[in-house]
């Protein structure tokens, strides 16, 4: 480690509305929830990412939980700013007599405006960062799964994260058409809770429904490898008690069908308004598919039936962001193009 060293740092954030990743020295160290956890008297941070979701829905009045991000973007500035602080402190950069300045390279939505971007940029800065740059997620995903994005040829990724679904179509390091929807990992939580509460009569929280949605989360309702059933607990609602159980991959398939549907429908229409020769390069290629809604059980092969197109999925696509948005901070003169 050289002089220099002591005194910089490169960090590349994946800032997520589910998870947060940090690569530093090209390594992820942080893979932690998106939320903090906060006194309500005195505004401390009582915790930060896994502890804070152990806290999640099952505080005091005194304490409350923050998910700082929404739809893919800061909802709440000073909670974020808390939390990105509160992650780059678990890096343990420097010592006690000086805190190093950082070289920062954050992901952030296709669809995001200018004044979202505002944010971002602050939230970074107020942390102690000296240079902010800012990359799509899109194209972040894209190096991170190995595509060479400066060739004149056409690619087509889908990151379905926790707050937004992204699809882009790459050629040329930049977008050429693309599409942002606010129907992703959030909305598919949701949609399992309030089937529990239609359906079962059970009242689950956030936690519960997360948990189904992972185990038993699935785009069709017959699979060649289908998971065991999961065990559900609950408060019914019909007698307040609290109780048990199981619901199976093809229930949750017919729960999660509309917003899949939405998801579907996003693609298509990228896939529209892509450029003819564009689109014989995907034809070729095949779309490719990042982020945690990737690992639904089956919903490559549901987009294959729809599109009549090869679906890649990513070989670890929680992570592929990230490792994007890593490479691209190594290589910092290479992509800055894609760079903002």
């Amino acid at each position: 480690m050289g002089f220099r060293d002591w005194f910089t740092g490169d960090i590349a954030i994946d800032l997520g509305t589910a998870n947060t990743l940090i690569i530093y020295k090209d390594k992820i160290v942080i893979d932690e929830p998106s939320i903090i956890a906060v006194d309500r008297k005195t505004d401390k941070v009582l915790a930060v990412g896994t502890q804070a979701m152990q806290m999640h829905e099952r505080t005091h009045d005194n304490i409350r939980t923050i998910r700082p991000l929404k739809d893919g973007v800061i909802a709440d500035f000073t909670a974020a700013e808390q939390m990105i602080r509160g992650m780059i402190k678990m890096l343990n950069i420097g010592n006690r007599f000086f805190t190093p300045s950082y070289r920062m390279v954050i992901c952030i939505p296709s669809g995001i405006t200018e004044v979202e971007k505002r944010a971002v940029k602050e939230a970074a800065e107020h942390t102690g960062a000296r240079e902010v740059y800012m990359i799509h997620e899109p194209i972040a995903a894209a190096i991170g799964i190995g595509i060479n994005i400066e060739e004149p040829n056409g690619s087509m990724v889908v990151d379905i994260g926790g707050g937004t679904t992204e699809i882009a179509v790459i050629s040329l390091s930049g977008i050429v058409c693309e599409q942002s929807i606010k129907v992703a990992g959030d909305v598919f939580t949701r949609d399992i809770l309030e089937y529990m509460r239609r359906q079962h009569n059970l009242h689950i929280g956030e936690r519960s429904a997360e948990q189904v949605k992972i185990a038993v989360g699935a785009a069709l309702p017959e699979l060649e490898n289908p998971p065991k059933d999961y065990e559900v607990r609950g408060r019914d609602l019909m007698t307040g008690i609290p109780k048990i159980l199981k619901v199976s991959y093809s229930e949750i398939a017919f729960c999660l069908d509309k917003s899949i549907a939405k998801v579907e429908d996003a693609v298509l229409n990228t896939l529209e308004k892509t450029p003819p020769e564009l689109s014989a390069d995907i034809y070729n290629n095949g779309i490719h598919l990042t982020g945690g809604g990737a690992l639904l059980k089956g919903l490559d092969k549901r987009l294959a039936l729809k599109t009549k197109l090869p679906i890649h999925i990513a070989d670890d696509p929680l992570k592929a962001v990230v490792k994007g948005t890593g490479i691209a901070l190594s290589q910092i003169d290479r992509f800055k193009s894609v760079l903002m």
